[in-house]
């Protein structure tokens, strides 16, 4: 990742945001798991307000019975706090989540450009109805390859299928 520094300790890597603030992006821990899912949890309810109430309260089960044990990345400040996550399974971000506190920080950007320094073409699929994800993604130079007419549990909340690098 260029501008990083990388710790002799693992594969972290540190560098300033935009608000001058150190954050290190690092493997998540065991220990990692109930913030990780505080993340998801406050990032869904501030971003995805399209979602049902019964859709969403089946959505925060399945996250929270997976995500504690998923391999992250996460954006950690100073104190080692998780303000951000990333969860990529062969080359495809299967999630991206932002703690509404950090939103704007360039916390997602780094993640991003971390998961892209581990695979040179990466894709992703995002709800159409965030457009604001939509636009982040397009942003850092993501091109969109597809649709789909429901989620991947086959509910009616259409994902715009996107992909970086690559023909």
């Amino acid at each position: 990742m260029r501008g990083c520094a990388v710790h002799a300790s693992g594969p972290q890597h540190s560098r300033p945001v935009h608000n001058s603030t150190m954050i290190t992006i690092r493997p998540s821990r065991p220990e990692d798991g109930p913030r990780a899912v505080e993340i998801w949890r406050q990032a869904v309810d501030a971003t995805h307000h399209f979602l049902q109430p019964e859709d969403r309260a089946a959505l925060d089960a399945l996250v929270s019975s997976f995500l504690p044990q998923a391999p992250l990345w996460l954006a950690v400040d100073a104190q080692d706090q998780p303000l951000a996550f990333m969860l990529i399974d062969n080359g495809h971000m299967e999630a991206l989540f932002v703690h509404p506190a950090a939103r704007g920080q360039g916390l997602g950007a780094a993640l991003v450009r971390h998961g892209l320094s581990l695979h040179a073409e990466m894709s992703t699929d995002v709800n159409e109805q965030n457009a604001q994800a939509v636009g982040f993604y397009e942003k850092m130079g993501f091109r969109r390859t597809g649709r789909s007419a429901v989620d991947g549990q086959g509910r009616p909340y259409p994902l715009i299928h996107l992909k970086y690098g690559g023909a």
